[in-house]
């Protein structure tokens, strides 16, 4: 109740125009699926706001506590199986298993972060990779639990009901929509309550000197853990909604390698320890993994007159530019910390201030 408190007092203090832009951005998002009925538009947003939940969930850890975890498919994984598990060979509604896949990826956390945060630097990072490939390697092998390497298909999605009322079917990706958006704004909320409470003092204070922190009573087992456990628990959330939405996972697409690096570059490029740093870098990155998807990009080299589509350069361009988002993302990430170390949007911040003196 208090950090609901200092919410308010913090909200009355801003200004007047950032409040009412914040409102209508949050009701043009309420009302998008009723004035666009694409349903391509709206698995654009439902991919912005799973990134947007998976990058807030890693900066609690990351940004704000300095633990650079490149390990959390681990709890990304632990959510969807968890859930489709339940689903699939127990008949145990999606919500539920939501709900039973936020324990599970408590308790790997806590494993995790028990054995892991005795090491730092780089020897955390090599350590939570470790452990994500440990669960992938599981989940290829616990055949009988997992399926294995054959992935599990949801056959179909029961509707949520309330009271004997059905609430929606799941037919459409409206509710999926409306799911992801709440989701995204409740751990948008929690970012912030963490970063203004005495809890995220705590992690900062870590983060800056761990030596330091600890000579003024700051216990640095017991916090570091705390911001990996509310970290795992939105991607855990994260994994559970993918899961749900796209109705197939397998090993290679909840559990890879890919998933952590892209969750720390959602945060590296939109700038890590920020609020809003996650949403930016979600919005630079998500239609650009669409763009490469659906050669995007090579269509508009083309028609730009970069190259011909019919020369060797447009033919590679077209065979191979759909698959090359490792490379686009390693240039990018090259890119920003030369360029902009603070992410997009401390490179923003930086020039508003140039411009205001």
């Amino acid at each position: 109740m208090r950090q609901i408190n200092a919410l308010i007092t913090n909200t009355r203090g801003a200004s007047p125009v950032s409040i009412i832009l914040g409102m209508v951005i949050l009701a043009g998002l309420f009302l998008f699926p009723k004035a666009v009925e694409s349903p391509y538009a709206l698995h654009i947003m439902i991919l912005f706001f799973l990134s947007t939940i998976m990058g807030e969930s890693w900066n609690i850890v990351g940004g704000y506590t300095g633990q650079y975890s490149v390990g959390h498919a681990a709890y990304f994984g632990a959510g969807a199986y968890t859930t489709m598990v339940l689903m699939q060979f127990k008949q145990i509604p999606p919500w539920y298993g939501m709900i039973a896949g936020i324990a599970v990826a408590l308790v790997v956390s806590l494993i995790i972060g028990s054995i892991c945060f005795r090491l730092r630097g780089p020897y955390f990072v090599l350590a939570s990779i470790a452990v994500a490939e440990i669960m992938r390697l599981c989940a290829m092998n616990l055949k009988d639990l997992t399926n294995g390497a054959e992935g599990i298909l949801a056959t179909d999605i029961p509707p949520f009901t309330l009271g004997g009322t059905v609430i929606t079917d799941f037919l459409s990706k409206v509710p999926f929509y409306y799911i992801g958006l709440v989701i995204a704004i409740l751990t948008i909320a929690v970012t912030y309550l963490v970063q203004h409470s005495k809890l995220g003092y705590y992690f900062q204070a870590i983060r800056e000197d761990q030596d330091a922190a600890h000579s003024l009573g700051i216990n640095l087992s017991i916090y570091k853990n705390i911001a990996l456990a509310i970290s795992a628990v939105f991607t855990s959330l994260a994994g559970s909604f993918y899961a749900i939405y796209i109705g197939f996972i397998d090993p290679p697409t909840v559990l890879a390698l890919d998933i952590s690096v892209q969750i720390v570059l959602i945060c590296i490029i939109g700038g890590i320890g920020t609020i809003w740093g996650p949403v930016v870098g979600s919005l630079v990155l998500v239609p650009l993994s669409e763009a490469l998807r659906s050669n995007l990009i090579a269509q508009g080299i083309f028609k730009i007159g970069l190259a011909s589509e019919e020369s060797g350069v447009g033919i590679f361009l077209k065979d191979h530019l759909a698959h090359a988002h490792a490379l686009i993302y390693g240039i990018l990430v090259v890119v920003v910390i030369l360029f902009m170390p603070d992410g997009v949007l401390g490179y923003v911040k930086k020039l508003t201030k140039k411009k205001a003196m």
